[in-house]
């Protein structure tokens, strides 16, 4: 299995030698990993962000100046572009220089694009497992061989790094579908792994969520698609054979290993659940039409590590229960976490769940809790609020979860532990011997897991 070689094909940016960004945010995960990829390909690069973050020391390893604090001062002299993400406001005062200089204003789309143009892409895009899957691929062409590029949401283990500027022509990208960016990456082979409507500020419809999906596997030259009836309304019409769609048939789980079969071969995966199994299928078939050898790539999925809160082990906790962490935030993925763990044959899965924005939880509290009932023991803590405030969505908190949950559990223990500090005093006391503990959230539940451990 092979595809065209298409690098470039959508979009001429500007060559790279001489190029001159000044990126703000460059602490985020994604700011910093195009940051990174931008000075591999030859611009010369420098950025700010209000606050330190773990991602900074692979910027400064690549030869970025970066600045803490936005001020004027903070803009190169000279002929530069300023790139800045959505969060950074329009009075920024480096915004507010920019244009006072009348020099580009980047979005981070029109990078990711620039950098996307730049490689052959594997874009991986779905409202559940997409960095997994992604970190599968990276996974699967490393082990055949290859040294791709990559840009992915969580941090790989095996590098401690989201983001690589590899040898090869490859570069694969967890393709973000919330703020529609993943219209910009343009790849040669296109992975959707699910389509569920998350994102509320930025689809007003499942029919718009669907459009944006329609166009993504549009612009690919090779689609890899999950084999499920809602995914057709999603494939571009006609679809001329383009479309490979991937499924597992049987799933054997012994001794912490799941095994399957993808293409007449045995895989073995470390990561529990038909989720991952369906992951590294994905993966698997992305990596050979790139041109990885198959059986090379399937025999190195065993070595897989995960990556950073994805079904990660933090550590040992009270009453030698192993303690999970795992970025779950909507029901799907809950209950999918939730099964996963309950393959490991604990005597009690006991799940701790922090909510993430206000406006999921007031849509999808029914949803949570049907999910979190899968779980022996629930503990639901507040809301993260991310970017929105409690303000606007009266009557709205962790307890709504907390109730709808205990609606679903049918008399099992159900604890409202609003704050993390609540939650590492109170969990000692709830775990035994032979427990799971389960925590997930997409905002700062990681700590809980961390106290536990007494990280």
């Amino acid at each position: 299995m092979s595809v065209t070689d298409r690098t470039g094909a959508d979009h001429h940016p500007r060559p790279w030698a001489g190029r001159r960004l000044h990126v703000l945010g460059i602490a985020g995960a994604g700011m910093s990993a195009l940051a990174v990829l931008a000075r591999g390909l030859g611009a010369e690069v420098s950025g700010s962000d209000r606050s330190e973050s773990r991602y900074l020391a692979g910027v400064r390893e690549a030869g970025i100046a970066v600045t803490i604090g936005h001020d004027a001062a903070n803009v190169p002299d000279g002929e530069v572009e300023v790139v800045h993400s959505t969060a950074i406001p329009e009075d920024n005062p480096e915004r507010v220089e920019a244009r006072r200089r009348g020099l580009p204003d980047l979005s981070r789309h029109a990078l990711l694009r620039d950098v996307c143009a730049a490689h052959r892409v594997i874009a991986v895009a779905g409202a559940h497992g997409k960095t997994t899957t992604s970190a599968m691929t990276v996974h699967a062409l490393q082990g055949a061989g290859e040294d791709p590029s990559y840009l992915v949401g969580g941090i790989l283990r095996s590098t401690g790094r989201n983001v690589h500027r590899g040898t090869s022509p490859w570069l694969v990208v967890e393709a973000d579908e919330s703020d529609r960016s993943f219209l910009e990456t343009h790849p040669e082979i296109a992975v959707v792994t699910s389509v569920e409507l998350d994102h509320h500020g930025t689809y007003g419809s499942r029919a718009d969520l669907e459009d944006a999906f329609r166009r993504f596997l549009g612009q690919a030259g090779e689609r890899i698609v999950w084999d499920r009836r809602e995914l057709d309304r999603v494939l571009p019409a006609p679809d001329s054979g383009r479309t490979r769609r991937y499924d597992v048939a049987e799933l054997h789980a012994a001794d912490g290993t799941s095994r399957f079969q993808w293409e007449g071969r045995d895989v073995a995966l470390r990561q529990p659940g038909i989720h991952n199994a369906w992951n590294a299928t994905a993966a698997l078939t992305a990596a050979a039409l790139a041109g990885a050898d198959p059986a090379r790539a399937a025999a190195a999925m065993i070595d897989f590590p995960g990556t950073g809160r994805r079904f990660e082990q933090v550590g040992v906790g009270p009453a030698g229960v192993p303690v999970i962490d795992d970025y779950a935030h909507h029901p799907t993925e809950v209950a999918r976490t939730i099964e996963a763990a309950r393959s490991l044959a604990p005597r009690r899965v006991v799940a701790v769940f922090q909510p993430h924005l206000y406006s999921r939880t007031q849509l999808l509290a029914g949803a949570f809790g049907t999910a979190l009932a899968l779980a022996d023991v629930i503990c639901v803590l507040d809301v993260y609020p991310a970017r929105e405030r409690a303000a606007d969505f009266p009557g709205i908190d962790g307890r709504t979860i907390a109730r709808a949950a205990a609606d679903a559990a049918g008399g099992r223990t159900v604890l409202w532990l609003p704050t993390i500090a609540d939650a590492v005093a109170r969990l000692p006391s709830v775990l035994r011997e032979g427990d799971l503990c389960l925590c997930m959230g997409a905002g700062d539940v990681d700590a809980v897991a961390r106290g536990l451990v007494g990280d």
